[in-house]
């Protein structure tokens, strides 16, 4: 378990999403004897949710399953409609940065705003005192100033606390993990043992809202405008091709650009201005400068002074050696000992001191 305290009549809002994780959640946190409450929030308008797919984590199936889990384990349970929540803060936020020419990171964003936003307010208004999720991350304490800390997950290849990692302190401080000292293989078998129904249901997606569109024909139909055509152009400007809107391309991306060329070509940056997409070869995308702001601190208060530290510029991304130093202003410099691969402008950097979340901000540009 992520906190240790007296349990008697500590009430727990747990999210649910029907999945084995969430589920799990459940069984763990009523084991340590809290009063457990489940919720299911309710992301999209009722038009859509009826339709959603199945690895949806607010589709009707994944409803029925949370409603069943429990009433095997007999607690309260409440779908809560955060439809228009979840609409202002992580669908208006994924189409816009694409639009921007930006990579969203939408998981960071629903963290936040919504599983330890909404649905905490949401638990003190049912008088829970904590939150807890299916996250594979953990919670400790710092004696030494009592800082609330955000650590990676016992499993390193599911570990979730790079989606975590703009929570707040006082989020941080009503928020549990459970899974947080499980690897996924061990959590599914567990499952199995507590004859936890949902233990075999496969994951969930990693846009959810998205279901089987592809991203930019998503973006249209929500917003209403046209993705407009334009130009692809090497480095030094000559057009070498077309593409389809810029929201239909990030960086880094290899497929889908249509020239024949001697070397595979890549998008290497987005000319929101000109409405210019720019390509070139694997060796344009290395980086080794990586400029960050809205930077959140989770370890420590702020920074004074140059530290070393392991970042990551996207989740899959192998942690890397770096210096940050702060440039003020919520921003910040980190300079990666070897070059990196396609850090992409509106996905999240987040830094690490060994398994602990040092604090993330979000990427502006690359150098």
């Amino acid at each position: 378990m992520s906190k240790k305290r007296s349990n008697s009549k500590v009430k727990v809002v747990v999210g649910m999403s029907g999945g084995v994780d969430s589920s799990l959640a459940v069984a763990l946190i009523k084991k340590e004897g809290y009063d457990v409450i489940g919720v299911t929030f309710r992301m999209w308008p009722k038009e859509e949710c009826g339709t959603s797919s199945k690895r949806a984590c607010c589709s009707l199936e994944a409803v029925t399953r949370a409603r069943a889990v429990s009433e095997d384990f007999g607690i309260p349970y409440y779908v809560v409609d955060f439809s228009s929540d979840f609409k202002k803060y992580v669908i208006d936020y994924f189409c816009s940065e694409y639009l921007k020419g930006q990579t969203p990171n939408p998981c960071v964003i629903c963290n936040q705003k919504i599983k330890f936003g909404c649905m905490l307010d949401k638990a003190r208004s049912l008088g829970a005192s904590y939150v807890a999720t299916g996250h594979y991350a953990r919670i400790g304490r710092d004696k030494s100033n009592g800082r609330y800390l955000l650590k990676e997950g016992a499993d390193k290849s599911k570990d979730q606390s790079y989606f975590l990692f703009n929570l707040s302190q006082a989020q941080l401080k009503h928020a549990i993990f459970p899974l947080g000292g499980l690897t996924k293989v061990k959590a599914r078998a567990l499952a199995r043992k507590m004859k936890i129904r949902t233990y075999n249901t496969v994951s969930s997606q990693d846009i959810c809202f998205v279901r089987d569109q592809k991203y930019a024909e998503y973006i249209k139909n929500k917003v209403g405008i046209d993705i407009n055509p334009g130009n692809i152009v090497d480095k030094t400007g000559k057009v070498i091709g077309s593409h389809k809107g810029i929201a239909f391309y990030t960086i880094g991306q290899r497929r889908g650009l249509g020239i024949a060329h001697k070397e595979p070509l890549y998008v290497t940056a987005i000319d929101i201005e000109n409405n210019r997409v720019i390509a070139g070869v694997k060796e344009d995308l290395m980086k080794k400068v990586v400029i960050a702001d809205r930077f959140n601190w989770i370890s420590i208060k702020e920074m004074n002074k140059p530290l070393k530290v392991m970042a990551k510029i996207r989740y899959n991304h192998k942690k890397a050696k770096a210096v940050v130093t702060n440039m003020g202003a919520g921003a910040v410099r980190v300079d990666f000992v070897e070059p990196q691969s396609a850090p992409t402008p509106g996905q999240a950097l987040v830094l690490y001191d060994k398994d602990i979340v040092i604090g993330g901000g979000w990427i502006r540009e690359a150098l």
